[in-house]
C-alpha cells in the first residue's frame, strides 16, 4: 500500500468542504433513494478503478442493509434481474456519464433516464455521477488508498 501523494484535505480544505457540502445535499435533499445513490457511486468507482472508493461505497451499502448479491452484481448489472427499472436506468446513465468521451451520453440512454426520472431528479442524478467521478479522480491522482486518505480522514466523498 502506498502513502498518499498529498494530504489534499489539509492543503485545500475550503474546496473540499464545498464538495462535501454538495455530497450532503445529494444525500439528504434530492429525494433520490439512498440505495440508488450508493449503487451509482459504486458503479462509477468500479469503472474508474478507484479501489478506495469501491471499498467505501461497498461498506456504505452493506451498512444500509443492501444485499450482497446486489452489491456484487453492480459490475455486471445488465446480467442481473436484481435491480429495479429505475436503478437499471440510473446505472446505465452512470456508465454513459462516466464514459462521456465514448458517445457523449447517447440520446437513447438520456431518453430512458427521462422516462424514469423527473427533470430535477435527472439533474441531481447527474450531479451524483459527476461528483463521484470527481472524488474518484482526486483519490486516484492524489493518493487515497485504503487506510490512507488525503489529510488523514476516513472517507472521500
Amino acid at each position: 500500500m502506498s502513502d498518499p501523494r498529498l494530504k489534499y484535505r489539509q492543503l485545500a480544505p475550503d474546496g473540499l468542504a464545498k464538495m462535501t457540502a454538495l455530497e450532503h445535499y445529494l444525500n439528504t435533499e434530492t429525494g433520490l433513494e439512498a440505495s440508488l445513490i450508493g449503487l451509482v457511486r459504486l458503479k462509477a468507482s468500479l469503472m474508474n478503478g478507484c479501489e478506495y472508493c469501491v471499498r467505501v461505497h461497498t461498506a456504505e451499502l452493506k451498512r444500509a442493509n443492501e444485499t450482497a448479491e446486489r452489491i456484487a452484481g453492480v459490475g455486471d448489472w445488465r446480467g442481473s434481474e436484481g435491480y429495479t427499472k429505475r436503478e437499471r436506468t440510473a446505472l446505465a446513465w452512470a456508465e454513459a456519464v462516466t464514459n462521456i468521451q465514448e458517445g457523449h451520453a447517447p440520446d437513447a440512454v438520456y431518453e430512458e433516464v427521462r422516462a424514469h426520472f423527473g427533470e430535477v431528479e435527472t439533474v441531481n442524478l447527474t450531479l451524483v455521477i459527476t461528483t463521484i467521478n470527481a472524488w474518484n479522480r482526486i483519490a486516484i491522482s492524489l493518493g487515497a488508498f485504503p487506510g490512507h486518505v488525503g489529510g488523514g480522514e476516513t472517507s472521500v466523498g
